[in-house]
């Protein structure tokens, strides 16, 4: 799939600067079929391609038209709120916990994906990142590794530790992500995600309720 965006890109880039080169010509009364005219242009050819492709990896990739052929990734920039459901224990109780609220932030550019992941108990900053994208292989899917840092009042059952987490991406009938994680603790679960805003939220949405865990003295 990388291998046909790339392809595709090029066949692009030398379309816009035949366009801009023929263009440029014909405006400027021009006569490409001589060395100097033609070899004059290359400057400016340069600095068109230059501002377009600027402008693309700013903005236009997220243009839906762009996607599949030209752009092998969607665009997850947003939160995304919904639920975490783990297999870890209270080691007060030793039971596992009801569903917790989670929210995930995307903050995305063409080059560069990082991932934030809090509940009201703690917040997880990805430090690698990566999509595998395989429409062949009808695989869609958002891979990163995390570092999470609890509440310091919470050490005492939950502590610092890094852990990895891999979602489908699911697009159609309605944006969702839904995935797995496991961690260094020897914990693992599913996360079930679905696109809340465009904003890069900090706080967690009040609708979606307490942490079930936290302890009416560690609520804040």
């Amino acid at each position: 799939m990388r291998n046909v965006t790339v392809k595709n890109s090029l066949y692009l880039l030398v379309g816009i600067s035949a366009v801009a080169w023929f263009s440029l010509a014909y405006f400027g009364g021009l006569d490409l079929s001589k060395i100097n005219d033609f070899f004059g242009l290359v400057p400016k050819v340069v600095s068109i391609d230059l501002l377009i492709v600027a402008a693309f990896v700013k903005w236009g990739w997220k243009i839906k038209i762009f996607r599949g052929w030209l752009v092998p990734f969607p665009n997850l920039n947003g939160s995304w709120v919904g639920f975490i459901y783990s297999d870890w224990k209270n080691p007060k109780t030793g039971e596992k916990p009801p569903p917790i609220p989670v929210m995930l932030t995307v903050n995305q550019s063409f080059f560069h994906v990082s991932c934030m992941m809090r509940t009201s108990e703690m917040e997880s900053a990805s430090f690698s990142e990566g999509f595998l994208i395989d429409p062949d292989r009808q695989i869609k899917n958002l891979a990163y590794s995390y570092t999470s840092k609890p509440r310091l009042s919470l050490n005492e059952r939950s502590i610092p530790h890094d852990g990895t987490a891999v979602f489908q991406i699911i697009e159609r009938p309605k944006q969702k992500l839904r995935g797995r994680y496991w961690t260094e603790r020897l914990t693992k679960g599913e996360i079930v995600l679905q696109y809340h805003s465009k904003e890069l939220l900090e706080e967690l949405p009040e609708d979606l309720g307490e942490h079930p865990v936290t302890e009416n003295e560690n609520r804040r």
